[in-house]
C-alpha cells in the first residue's frame, strides 16, 4: 500500500513539473512577442525622426531608446536571466521614465515669421 502512495505522489510531482515547464515556456514566448511588438514600434517611428526638428528628435530618440531597453529586458526574462519580480520592476522604470519624458515642456519651434 505504501508503494502504491508513493507512486501516485510521483506521478503527482511529475505532473506538475510538466505542467510547470509548459507555463514557462508560454511567458518566455509571451515576453518575445511583446519585445518584438516593442521593436516594430521602434522600426516603424526611427524614419519619422529625421523629419524632426533637433530638440525634438532628441527627446523622441530618447523615448525610442527607453522602449529599446525594455524590449530587451523582456528578452532576457524569457531567457530565464532575470525573474518575473525583475520584469516587474524594470518595466515600472521604464514607464516612469517615458511618463518622464512626456511631461518634459517642449522647447519652442521657430516658424517662418518668427
Amino acid at each position: 500500500m505504501a508503494s502504491f502512495d508513493r507512486r501516485r505522489v510521483s506521478d503527482q510531482i511529475s505532473a506538475c513539473r510538466v505542467g510547470h515547464r509548459l507555463w514557462t515556456r508560454w511567458r518566455a514566448r509571451r515576453a518575445l512577442r511583446t519585445a518584438r511588438i516593442l521593436d516594430d514600434v521602434v522600426n516603424n517611428q526611427l524614419p519619422l525622426i529625421t523629419a524632426l526638428p533637433e530638440a525634438r528628435r532628441r527627446r523622441s530618440a530618447d523615448y525610442l531608446a527607453e522602449l529599446v531597453m525594455l524590449a530587451q529586458t523582456y528578452r532576457h526574462y524569457a531567457a530565464g536571466w532575470i525573474d518575473r519580480q525583475e520584469l516587474e520592476r524594470r518595466g515600472t522604470v521604464a514607464l516612469a521614465r517615458l511618463s518622464e519624458l512626456r511631461q518634459q515642456p517642449q522647447t519652442a519651434q521657430l516658424t517662418e515669421r518668427d
